[in-house]
């Protein structure tokens, strides 16, 4: 196995530890999509984007969006695995006065909006993308949504305009593990056939496997060369993946593990831990 991708799935590894030992604590979260998408703001922030955690608001930094802002568990945990904070206020999540809050804002270093009424985020980041074309800068913008939230008429307005704009610059990632809160998406309002959708609409489109980093680098880089047109990567994920327990099980959308589950939730993890390390070597 190549070793930068190796290193990119330990890393994703560590951070699924992170998130489920944070909600455990916090009593309160949401671990399905938060799992769901580690694999994806991994690769964004471990390799994709140009960032900086000691200068959060560099100018010339890309800029991430999560739309989905209820699974910040995951946006948190990359943060401070990168260096953004110091880990030891993960556990100070949804605590009165924390850094961490239910929902991202902007008092914690990497966020750059508050997010968690869904369907809103793809506005806000087309915004961010056509000022920097208005600004003659280079940099990317990175939105991820669930696909539950394009259920909601504004992801479908953003998707106009941002083609409308030609913003180039924007790459929306589509946390496709076909869950939302009462159940399967095709059951609560079906959401097919995306691929087509989305083309109408102006964006290229990219189809890959979420949890697959290999795919997911390739996507991205594919993204980076597309000129006239967004780009929306609709990643295949599972909910609540890594954790057998709590795959494709809607319950985990937003209930936290117990203790007992804890401990089972990160035996497994470890379990994992343990078979990369040995491809490694």
């Amino acid at each position: 196995m190549d070793k930068k991708i190796l290193k990119l799935k330990k890393t994703a590894n560590r951070i699924r530890k992170l998130i489920i030992r944070m909600l455990t604590k916090s009593a309160s979260g949401h671990p399905g999509g938060s799992l769901s998408s580690t694999d994806i703001m991994t690769c964004l922030f471990f390799e994709v984007m140009r960032c900086d955690p000691q200068n959060p608001k560099w100018p010339d930094r890309d800029r991430f969006h999560l739309s989905k802002g209820h699974c910040c568990p995951a946006l948190y945990a990359v943060l401070a695995e990168k260096g953004y904070f110091d880990k030891e206020h993960l556990w100070t999540l949804r605590k009165l006065g924390s850094l961490l809050q239910g929902h991202p804002d902007r008092r914690t270093p990497g966020i750059e909006v508050a997010s968690g009424s869904l369907g809103q985020g793809l506005s806000v980041a087309s915004g961010m993308a056509l000022a920097g074309k208005l600004d003659k800068k280079d940099y990317r913008v990175y939105c991820l949504t669930g696909d539950g939230e394009l259920q909601e008429g504004n992801i479908w307005e953003a998707a106009m305009s941002a083609a409308h704009f030609k913003l180039d610059n924007l790459c929306a990632i589509v946390d496709l593990n076909r869950f939302q809160i009462d159940g399967r998406t095709e059951e609560i309002m079906n959401l097919e056939p995306l691929v087509n959708k989305w083309e109408s609409f102006g964006w290229h489109v990219i189809q890959c496997d979420g949890h697959n980093i290999a795919e997911l680098m390739a996507a991205f880089e594919k993204a980076g060369t597309v000129k006239l047109k967004p780009t929306v990567i609709l990643a295949d994920t599972v909910k609540g993946k890594g954790v057998s327990f709590m795959e494709h099980v809607k319950d985990f959308h937003g209930r936290a593990p117990t203790e007992e589950e804890e401990k089972i939730a990160l035996h497994e993890l470890e379990e994992i831990e343990k078979g990369l390390t040995k491809d490694y070597e």
